[in-house]
């Protein structure tokens, strides 16, 4: 990591004739769950906070972007928060960006480089990787926020449309990395989330009390993940094409593999094998309704170091969102559908799992910048590790959060 650090510093040491912008998010909210204790301090709870009523900075966000003359620029974003689960503030993301100019034809080279997300995300669109549409953020972008961000490179070609008087535009990206490899724990042993919260770089992520952590199959495993380890010096990809139809919206679809060698354990981590694909869709519906549609599938696989498989699993899920916005007010509902299968013959580690959810939320702007907004979730799931902890198999959750958001 502090090689790819390095690289970072260099490439934007030169800073003369710089332009320099701050921009930020202060998220502040009231809540009441209903549900058990959250996944984020090692419960096995659905829901960003844990039962009962919570006041908390949900989201402390902080971008500093500063542009050079010659196409390049740099982006770094800090997150804090103060919730009484787990509270704490540090990086989420910082990189070079070198945007060139278009050709003639309508060819431009953009580039990439440094700690970022895989460039997946429909939602997260707004300052520091929040949401403008809802308060949590679907299961897939919960699970991105929680275990995905890469040290690397991306390199993305595009063709515009509109030198040849066309209205589409074309994309194709590639992207190398490390810094991934225990990605896919965290699903695999909480299962999929529905959250607001984004894993700083220094933070370990607790493990819920399984019985395999306590002398059983995993008793070599650490109480907690490190998602953003390098354990074997292998280089993962992300592969990425795109149309955008102007005016009318954008279709993507792309293959993500961290390439991680199983057979690597150190300290009380495993290297996961996690791969998936991906497709995303962002439209304009008459009457100014905005539909984003993803569906991701995949599987991840983690092997004890004399080969067998410790957790073998496979994954999916998919959302559906419809938001409005007029004058003042946006509305915004969104549905889900996920899933786990557990292939793999360890006994005491079953991550089977089934669910759907369901968030409504209203937005209102205050003034420019600053918005009240009020939502609604819900998640029914079947999980069958709850019942080895002593929670229901079957089991609904439910939260209402009231939140000030203010973007500066």
């Amino acid at each position: 990591m502090r090689y790819w650090l390095w690289m970072l510093c260099f490439l934007t040491a030169d800073i003369t004739a710089a332009e320099h912008k701050f921009s930020g998010v202060l998220d502040v909210r009231a809540s009441y769950t209903d549900g058990i204790d959250s996944y984020v301090d090692g419960g096995l709870g659905k829901l960003r906070y844990d039962d009962g009523s919570q006041f908390s900075i949900a989201q402390a966000g902080l971008t500093y972007q500063l542009a050079l003359d010659n196409g390049l620029a740099a982006h770094v974003t800090a997150n804090g928060y103060l919730d009484g689960v787990r509270d704490s503030l540090g990086i989420t993301e910082a990189f070079v960006k070198y945007r060139g100019l278009p050709s003639q034809n309508g060819f431009r080279v953009q580039a990439k480089l440094g700690l970022m997300y895989p460039s997946i995300s429909l939602e997260n669109v707004a300052t520091a990787w929040s949401s403008p549409y809802t308060l949590s953020y679907s299961t897939i972008n919960s699970w991105l926020g929680e275990e995905f961000r890469h040290i690397g490179a991306e390199v993305t070609l595009e063709h515009l449309g509109k030198f040849t008087n066309s209205q589409h535009d074309f994309a194709l990206s590639a992207a190398t990395f490390q810094h991934n490899d225990t990605a896919g724990a965290m699903l695999a042993w909480h299962g999929w989330t529905m959250s607001s919260r984004q894993t700083l770089i220094q933070e370990t992520l607790p493990l819920s009390n399984m019985p395999s952590l306590s002398g059983g199959t995993l008793k070599d495993q650490a109480a907690g993940s490190d998602p953003f380890l390098e354990l074997d010096n292998r280089f993962g990809y992300h592969v990425k094409g795109s149309w955008r139809y102007k005016g009318n919206g954008e279709l993507s679809a792309g293959y993500y593999d961290n390439n991680a060698d199983t057979l690597v354990f150190e300290n009380g981590q495993y290297a996961w094998r996690t791969r998936f694909f991906h497709i995303d869709n962002k439209w304009h519906l008459p009457y100014k309704i905005l539909l984003l549609a993803q569906y991701m599938r995949g599987d991840t696989l983690m092997q004890s170091p004399q080969g067998i498989d410790v957790v073998n699993n496979q994954y999916q899920s998919a959302y559906l969102l419809l938001s409005r916005r007029w004058q003042q007010h946006r509305l915004t509902l969104r549905f889900e559908k996920f899933e786990v299968t557990d292939n793999d013959l360890t006994p005491d580690d079953d991550n089977n799992e089934d669910g759907y959810a369901m968030t409504a939320s209203y937005q209102y702007r205050l003034s420019k910048g600053w918005f009240l907004q009020a939502e609604y979730n819900r998640v029914d799931s079947s999980r069958a590790a709850r019942v080895e902890q002593g929670l229901p198999y079957d089991l609904i959750e439910q939260q209402w959060q009231l939140a000030s958001r203010w973007y500066f």
